[in-house]
């Protein structure tokens, strides 16, 4: 998301959707119509679900994770979102996550104060994309924070651990975790590995006269931890599986660097390198105990416009959100670009996360500009 588009980008976006009368029940169709082989070109209807904007003002939805399982605050089917910035959209400073059910009414799931951390969190709380559910309703979001959305003031951050009832238990701090960006998770019974990407390795020591300075030390890293049935999870492993991807700081961007990740079926992970535009891809990540730098290249460049937040679709396609314009990507695993589809009227810079909707039913995706949740369908 870049900031500096925020003002001109609603604008935009206010006439392309002027149908919009209320959130809910709003829709516009879809610009492009797409291949049926596609699991994109299934969908022409973009709906507008809910404003993500909670009691406290928050801005700028980042994360996007589908509930699965009811547990505690969490109602299978809900959708959780992050907010990156504060009421005054000052990026790096926002400290809630927002539950919103398919019919659109949405809940406050948790506001996190920094001062009340049960564990270390170098520089605060700023939450980012890197947000999901795992086996028990452990909800991890990762948090990369500022002080008043300056990029050079960026501090470490760290994952912070809430269980089914929005409250922080545990944070996961250092061995390699340094502005976790985003992140996927896989679960196997009571333990799960995350993966996740981080931007802030050599960025602000860089960039501390120059925002536009590129440093090759994008990470990312699988964390194993337990998802007990009773107490806290616990991180017993970090493996550094990839590194060496570009990442700068940015004056409207916050920072730029490996973001979205997904796991396919026969265990790699896939990578949106922002920067180089193009999708990478781990192989083996699942069990992989070596690093394997920036990965292969699957797909780079066509319709791939600086890649954010990344899904895998039903059939094992891989999905990524476009920064540069209001476009969603599908590519094959082998690197084909089967469809590319405008879902975001208001153009670059309003697109981040996403996530695939129950059943396949369509696709999740948030708003920056309008600060909303949509549904692709």
């Amino acid at each position: 998301m870049r900031v500096i588009h925020r003002v001109t980008l609603a604008a935009a976006a206010s006439v392309a959707v002027s149908a919009i009368v209320a959130v809910g029940v709003a829709v516009v169709p879809a610009a492009q119509a797409q291949p049926r082989d596609s699991f994109v070109g299934g969908f022409n209807t973009l709906t507008v679900v809910s404003s993500t904007v909670p009691g406290n003002g928050d801005l700028n939805p980042y994360g996007v994770a589908v509930v699965r399982h009811s547990l505690g605050k969490l109602h299978k089917g809900d959708v959780l979102v992050s907010n990156f910035n504060n009421s005054l959209n000052q990026q790096g400073t926002g400290t809630t996550i927002v539950e919103i059910s398919p019919g659109g009414h949405q809940s406050l799931f948790a506001q996190i104060n920094a001062a009340h951390l049960p564990g270390a969190c170098p520089g605060g709380v700023g939450l980012t994309t890197a947000l999901t559910i795992l086996r028990g309703g452990w909800v991890v979001v990762g948090s990369l924070p500022t002080n008043a959305g300056s990029p050079t003031s960026s501090k470490a951050g760290c994952l912070i651990v809430l269980n089914n009832r929005g409250q922080v238990v545990e944070t996961f701090h250092g061995q390699g975790i340094n502005g976790p960006w985003d992140m996927t998770a896989v679960n196997f019974g009571r333990v799960s590995e995350l993966f996740v990407t981080n931007v802030l390795n050599g960025t602000v020591a860089a960039n501390s006269t120059r925002l536009d300075t590129q440093v090759d030390k994008g990470t990312v890293l699988r964390l194993l931890v337990t998802t007990p049935d009773f107490g806290v999870p616990r991180l017993l492993n970090v493996t550094k599986i990839g590194s060496g991807f570009p990442e700068e700081l940015d004056a409207s961007a916050l920072v730029i660097g490996p973001t979205g990740v997904g796991l396919g079926r026969n265990g790699t992970l896939y990578v949106a390198d922002t920067v180089n535009n193009r999708i990478a891809a781990i192989p083996n990540a699942v069990f992989r105990f070596s690093d394997d730098g920036t990965g292969r290249t699957v797909s780079e460049g066509g319709g791939i416009n600086g890649p954010l937040g990344l899904a895998i679709a039903p059939g094992g396609d891989i999905l990524v959100a476009n920064s540069n314009d209001g476009n969603l990507v599908e590519t094959t695993p082998s690197g084909n670009q089967v469809a590319v589809q405008t879902v975001n009227p208001a153009g670059a810079g309003s697109l981040f996360g996403l996530a695939v909707a129950p059943h396949g039913a369509g696709i999740y995706l948030v708003d920056d500009a309008l600060n909303n949740l949509d549904l692709l369908h």
